[in-house]
Formats: C-alpha cells, sequence, structure tokens
C-alpha cells in the first residue's frame, strides 16, 4: 500500500514539475518572440507519385509543402474542406530526442535495421545474440552477455527511457523486432547514463509512421522449433501506432548440460507482446506511451549420471519416495521455473525555443518462481525448494538540454526509481540427528518443513549537469557531474565527475579520451534475504553464517581510442579502457533454483582493448570485431555464506579471475544481396562468434579457461515482391537459417568455478526456415 502511494505521489510530482517547468520556459519564449519576429520559409514540395498518391502511404493526398519552423523543417498537407490542416511533423522531434543524450566520447556500436535483418534469424532472434555481434561482447549461459568484462550491469532503454532491473535469467523480455534500429554505447559515459554503466542499450522502437502496414511469419523448424509473430502499425491523423506479438515454443530454452545433440527435459513456451502508441499535438509536442508483457516458462535440463548427495537410505521405494512425487534419476528430473515481465512507460517530448524536454514515469513488474522435482531436489541437493521472487519498480525520468550558445549545450535532469522486493521460500531439509565416527553429519530419513520470507522498499536516485563546450570547430569538450544514491538494503551516495574529449585532426579521424567516476548501486532483486540460522543443523546448512550486505560498486573508469575513416564506407576504430573498483559487483547462480545473488569484491580490476572494421558499399556489408579483456577481484566482502570457508581464505589476499573473465572474444559477419534493384532481390549473409573460453576451477578458484570456440551462423533470405499481385499484399519473404554450420560442441561453463551452477553447452547444428507476407 505505501508503495502504491508512494507511487502516485511520484506520478503526480513528476507532471507537476514537468508542467510548471514548461510554462516557465513558454513564458520567456514568448517574451523572445515578441522582440524577434518569425520568419518561414518554403523549402519545396513532400515526394508524390506520378498518380497524385503520396510516397509513404499510397494513398491519395491533397498537396503537400515543406515549410521552415523555427530551425526546423515540418510538411504541412492542407485537409479537406471539412477538416482542419494536419500537420506531420518530420524527423526533427526524433532528432531533439536523441540529443537530449548524446554518446560525445563514449564507444558506440550502432544497429541499423538493415544489420539487424541481416544477422541469421533477423528479428526471430532473442536480442542477446543480436548484441554478440558487437565488440567486446562475451556470451554465458542463461542467455546472459558481459561487456568490457563486467557481470550484466547493462541498462536498456527504449526511446532514451531507462527500464528499471527485472529479475529474468532466462531469455529476453524485449523483442527484437520491437526495434527499428539499436545502439550499443560503452566507455566513459557522459553523466547522463547512471545506476548500470558497463554499457546502455538504447532501442529505438518501431512506430506506426516509420513502420506502416503489417507483417505476419511462421519460423521453425528443428526441436520442435515454432515461432508465429505478428505486427502491425499506422497512423490517423495526430495518433501513430505500432505492435507486435509473438509466441514460442521449442527445446533448447535453455543451454543443454550435456555435449549431446538434444537436452533432457527442456521445452519452453513464452508469449510476448510490446505496443506503442503515440500523439503528435504540434510540431513541437509530443506525448507518447510504451507498455510489453513477456511470459515465459522453462523446464531446466537435466543432467544424467549424477549421485545423490545421501546415499542411505535407499530412497526406490522407500517411505520417503511414497510421500513426495519425483525421481531419484537424475535424467528424469522435474525441475521448472516461470518468468513473468511487464513494464509500461509514458512519456511527453517538448520543445520551446532553446530547450528540448522528455518527461517520462514508469513501471514494472517482474517475477520469478521456481518448482523443485520434491524427491530429486532432496536427495540431490539436500533441499527442496520452492522459490519466487518478485519486483515491482515505480519511477521517473527527466532530461533537459539547453542551446545556451553556439559553442555550449547545457544538459541536466534526474532519475529516481522506488522499488518493492519480495521473496518467498517454502523449503523441505534432512535435520541433522547427530554425527559418526568421522565426524560427518548424520541425518534423519523424515524431511522438515522450513518457511522464510522477507519483503524491502528501496530507492535509486540520480542527478546530473553537463556542458557540452566547443571552444574550437574540432574540439569538442564534455564535462559534467552526477550525484547518485541508494537506499534499501545499504544507504550510500557519491558525486561523480566525468570528462570527455574528442578531437578530429584530420579529415576523416576522431581521438577521444575519457575519465569517468562510477557508482553503480546493488541489484535490489538479487541481493539475498536468506535467514541462514533457519537452516543451521539441516542437510540445508550454509558453510558459513558470514552475511555482509551487498553494496554499491564505486569506480575510476579510463578509456582512450581514435576512428579513421579509410576510404567511402570503410571504417577502422581502436579502443582502450582501465577500470579500477572498489567493492565490485559480481553475481552467481548457488543451488538448484536459477536466481541470480549478489555479492563484492573488496577490489576489482578490469582492462582491455578493442579493434572494429566495418566496410558497407553497395551490395556488400563487411565486418569484424576483436577484443582483450582481463578482470580480476580479490577479497569476498558480502553474501560470504555462499562460498566454502578454503575459497575465502584464498582469494582474500590474492587476485582471481572472475568467473565471466574471456581473454580474447571477435565476432564477424558479412552479408551480399544479389539482384539488389532487382524485382526479386536474394541476400546472403553469414556471422561468426570467438570466445577463449569463461573460467573454471583448477587448482585455485576460476584458475583455468574452458577450451576456446568459434561458431559460424549462415541465412539466405528470398525476396519476392508483389509475389500474389494484389494491392493489399506486399513482400514476400522465404528464409532459411543454419545456425551452429558446422555443428561444432562447445563448452560455455563445467559446472565449477565461483558462483556457477550446472555446466552449460552451446548450442548444436541448427536448420530453421520461415515465411513472412507484408500486408
Amino acid at each position: 500500500m505505501r508503495v502504491a502511494r508512494f507511487s502516485i505521489l511520484l506520478a503526480c510530482s513528476t507532471l507537476c514539475s514537468s508542467v510548471g517547468f514548461l510554462t516557465f520556459v513558454k513564458q520567456a519564449h514568448a517574451q523572445d518572440d515578441a522582440v524577434q519576429p518569425k520568419t518561414a520559409y518554403t523549402t519545396g514540395t513532400a515526394p508524390q507519385t506520378a498518380k497524385g498518391k503520396s510516397a509513404v502511404s499510397g494513398k491519395a493526398t491533397a498537396p503537400v509543402t515543406s515549410q521552415r519552423v523555427g530551425n526546423e523543417t515540418v510538411t504541412v498537407q492542407p485537409g479537406l474542406a471539412s477538416t482542419p490542416e494536419r500537420v506531420t511533423v518530420t524527423a526533427h522531434l526524433d532528432r531533439a530526442r536523441s540529443e537530449l543524450q548524446p554518446d560525445t566520447g563514449a564507444t558506440v556500436y550502432k544497429f541499423s535495421r538493415k544489420s539487424i535483418e541481416t544477422i541469421p534469424g533477423g528479428d526471430n532472434v532473442p536480442l542477446n545474440q543480436v548484441l554478440l555481434q558487437a565488440p567486446g561482447v562475451a556470451q554465458d549461459s542463461y542467455g546472459q552477455i558481459h561487456v568490457r568484462g563486467d557481470h550484466n550491469e547493462v541498462q536498456f532503454r527504449l526511446d532514451g527511457v531507462q527500464l528499471p532491473e527485472g529479475l529474468n535469467v532466462f531469455g529476453q523480455a524485449l523483442m527484437t523486432r520491437f526495434a527499428d534500429s539499436m545502439s550499443l554505447t560503452t566507455g566513459a559515459l557522459p553523466s547522463e547514463f547512471g545506476f548500470l554503466q558497463a554499457a546502455v542499450v538504447d532501442i529505438t522502437t518501431k512506430n506506426g509512421t516509420t513502420n506502416a502496414g503489417g507483417n505476419a511469419s511462421i519460423y521453425g523448424g528443428a526441436r520442435d522449433y515454432f515461432f508465429p509473430s505478428l505486427q502491425y502499425g499506422g497512423h490517423t491523423g495526430k495518433w501513430d501506432y505500432f505492435a507486435t506479438a509473438d509466441f514460442v515454443h521449442d527445446r533448447v530454452g535453455i543451454e543443454n548440460t550435456t555435449s549431446s545433440f538434444n537436452a533432457i527435459h527442456d521445452l519452453t513456451n513464452q508469449y510476448h507482446f510490446l505496443g506503442h502508441l503515440r500523439y503528435t499535438a504540434d510540431e513541437n509536442t509530443r506525448i507518447s506511451f510504451i507498455a510489453g508483457v513477456s511470459n515465459a516458462e522453462y523446464q531446466l535440463p537435466n543432467n544424467p549420471g549424477q549421485q545423490t548427495q545421501f546415499s542411505e537410505p535407499s530412497y526406490s521405494g522407500s517411505d520417503l519416495a511414497q510421500k513426495l512425487n519425483g525421481s531419484v534419476d537424475s535424467s528424469s528430473l522435474d525441475e521448472r521455473q516461470k518468468q513473468i515481465t511487464d513494464f509500461a512507460i509514458l512519456a511527453l517530448q517538448k520543445e520551446i525555443g532553446r530547450f528540448s524536454l522528455q518527461s517520462s514515469v514508469f513501471s514494472r513488474y517482474s517475477s520469478l518462481r521456481y518448482s523443485p522435482d520434491p524427491l530429486g531436489d532432496l536427495v540431490y541437493n539436500g533441499i527442496s525448494q520452492r522459490a519466487a521472487r518478485s519486483v515491482f519498480s515505480m519511477g521517473t525520468q527527466h532530461d533537459v538540454t539547453w542551446r545556451a550558445a553556439s559553442d555550449h549545450t547545457v544538459r541536466f535532469g534526474f532519475q529516481v526509481f522506488v522499488e518493492r522486493s519480495v521473496s518467498k521460500t517454502d523449503s523441505r531439509v534432512f535435520a541433522q540427528t547427530g554425527e559418526d565416527d568421522d565426524g560427518n553429519a548424520v541425518f534423519g530419513d523424515n524431511p522438515i518443513a522450513v518457511y522464510d520470507g522477507s519483503g524491502k522498499t528501496g530507492t535509486v536516485y540520480g542527478l546530473y549537469a553537463q556542458d557540452e563546450w566547443k571552444p574550437l570547430r574540432n574540439l569538442t569538450i564534455n564535462y559534467g557531474l552526477r550525484f547518485d544514491g541508494v537506499s534499501q538494503y545499504t544507504s550510500e551516495k557519491q558525486v561523480s565527475p566525468r570528462l570527455n574529449i574528442v578531437w578530429t585532426p584530420w579529415h576523416g579521424g576522431t581521438l577521444h579520451a575519457g575519465y569517468s567516476r562510477y557508482f553503480t548501486p546493488p541489484p535490489f532483486e538479487v541481493v539475498s534475504s536468506t535467514s541462514l540460522y533457519k537452516f543451521a543443523n539441516t542437510s540445508a546448512a550454509a558453510a558459513n553464517y558470514q552475511n555482509s550486505t551487498v553494496r554499491a560498486e564505486r569506480d575510476h573508469y579510463f578509456d582512450a581510442g581514435f576512428q579513421q575513416q579509410i576510404l567511402p564506407g570503410w571504417r577502422v576504430s581502436f579502443d582502450a579502457y582501465y577500470k579500477l573498483a572498489h567493492n565490485l559487483i559480481d553475481e552467481g547462480q548457488f543451488g538448484a533454483p536459477i536466481i541470480l545473488s549478489g555479492f563484492n569484491y573488496r577490489r576489482g580490476q578490469v582492462n582491455g582493448y578493442e579493434v572494429s572494421t566495418s566496410y558497407d558499399t553497395g551490395p556488400l556489408s563487411l565486418y569484424g570485431n576483436f577484443a582483450w579483456s582481463r578482470a580480476i577481484g580479490k577479497d569476498i566482502t558480502s553474501a560470504q555464506f555462499n562460498f566454502e570457508n578454503e575459497d575465502l581464505a584464498y582469494i582474500k589476499h590474492r587476485w582471481v579471475h572472475l568467473d565471466h573473465d574471456q581473454r580474447w572474444t571477435a565476432s564477424a559477419g558479412a552479408s551480399y544481396t544479389f539482384f539488389q534493384k532487382g524485382w526479386h532481390p536474394l541476400r546472403v549473409s553469414g556471422t561468426m562468434v570467438y570466445g577463449s573460453g569463461l573460467r573454471a576451477d583448477g587448482d585455485v578458484p576460476n584458475g583455468v579457461a574452458l577450451p576456446q570456440y568459434a561458431t559460424f551462423n549462415f541465412s539466405a533470405v528470398q525476396t519476392f515482391k508483389n509475389l500474389f499481385g494484389h494491392s493489399f499484399l506486399g513482400n514476400t519473404q522465404i528464409r532459411l537459417d543454419v545456425m551452429n554450420l558446422f555443428d561444432r560442441t562447445y563448452m560455455l561453463r563445467d559446472g565449477s568455478g565461483i558462483g556457477v551452477g550446472a555446466p552449460q553447452y552451446g548450442l548444436r547444428r541448427t536448420i530453421l526456415t520461415g515465411i513472412s507476407q507484408n500486408f
């Protein structure tokens, strides 16, 4: 109840502050207009077809002219005799929104709509598979990615608005199909980016103006893969809308625990929906609403041949087996997990003179439920635990740009998140009845119940101000400050200076360097709140009872690099980075439920470099990325109960590799379109991902690297234009995708390492086909 009231208060205060600010600026702008007369310039006509139809919609229109309003161009279409004039704003509002959050001095890798469609699988592949094509992105189990040696500290933004973190462990709540384009920004970030700062994935969503019409597709193939989807967008008057939905059914929901071609017990069913509704009030005002729903159910793959933790008594046919459902055969266990994520964003974008503003309110609900094999989990792990976690987030974000002078652009804003996290567990464990002659614990035959639950409400907040100064034509200096704070399991705050310099000393060449002070709050949803003493003297007793609070990470981050345009269409770049961390945050999977838990290394170091090149001209596109990275930590200072005492003692005074440290990472791709200007173009493409291997235990924790691997994917897409000869129908596409073309067997995890659960193997060769129809 308190969270709901606070959320309403937060939304009201956001609206009031936005209206107040806009009123003040509008009054000031009106005074300027009284002194400076307005001037309008006719710049030409909008594209028309030979029959007087719109080049975009194909519908009959009245003559359209473009007009200069302030510094921007809008198209004006006179209405019919019975309707008022309809004003359609060109891309200047989208450009103004992107200018609210510049990437000055950071490293940016962009994915256009064309490049997304070129990746094998196209819109059908998960978002994390697209991001693996960016430099310095390493893949991990459960669909996780690591950017520049950080653990999952990636923030996602939709049209510039940051989404709160959720509880998704498997898969993705956001769909690739919803993205018109996107960018991955990393390095020394400017001050408007806070909280999660390993990388910022900003998705420009599709809308009914740029993606009018519909598309229906069916995609599937090996391993019962069935993936129907539908999208539709359009615009009418000042409104435009876009929505997409899909259903995923396959037997590769989670990575295989063995190297076999097919996993045992790995069925998944997933439902996704994303929608976008916009209202453009005038050439300077736009309101948008984005909502999404993700519902996914997974079977956890089984690992045959495992030994039970408790060898006596024999559980086959025992009284316990009669009381509890389940199996003591590790190939026949029935563990399941369900994940739900819902979110909504309401945003107002406004331009008044030299000011640009975007204000938004947003909410996100995320839940995760684990259902054990009642008998199997108990005899293998000593605990059969039904676990449920949920987190409800509500927040607001404001970003303002003030073009103060020709050489100064000032930006400021703030973000506030309020989150309520709830954790409940219902466990069955064996009670300890004594010790044997060797001092080993002896347990009873009948399990006992242990109930545990907790809830916590907290806030994360940040505000920033920065100035983009251009003292010279070819020199830009962006400097600013952030103030961030967190209050939940820990209460901390920090002032963070940031500085970026960008210099273009010659044509086509750009050098950049930057320093950023980072403050990363611990994700509330992965902070363990287990009551350890409830499990004392049971088969689920912790190795120790230390459970220090997970604290915020504080970093010094340095980054420098250059980019050079060698020939038209050919670009190369180099970037190097170094991070010094205090209370470095890492996450691990402890126990049978696939729920990540956070912990700190007292000290951390991450450094590396990246080389990237791309060539794009006509029908041919090529790219290649290569990265080297090292991520190490020392002394685990929180959530210590998850670790063995021997490991804690070793790590306390020695540097160890982080479990996700991968020394070498590379990706590459190529595509060529035959008959590009013809009636039926054919595009063939291929991608490659290389990894030198994540970490596993050796003589010391995380002491060895897993074997290296390289996988290749192939795609062929045939497009037929107006195949059915009907004006209602558009292009028809038929596609063939082959994942892991050469059927390489490779291991992502071997089940050992700090915070690592079961073994994980990459996907074996998978052949998929699909057909899609525009309408």
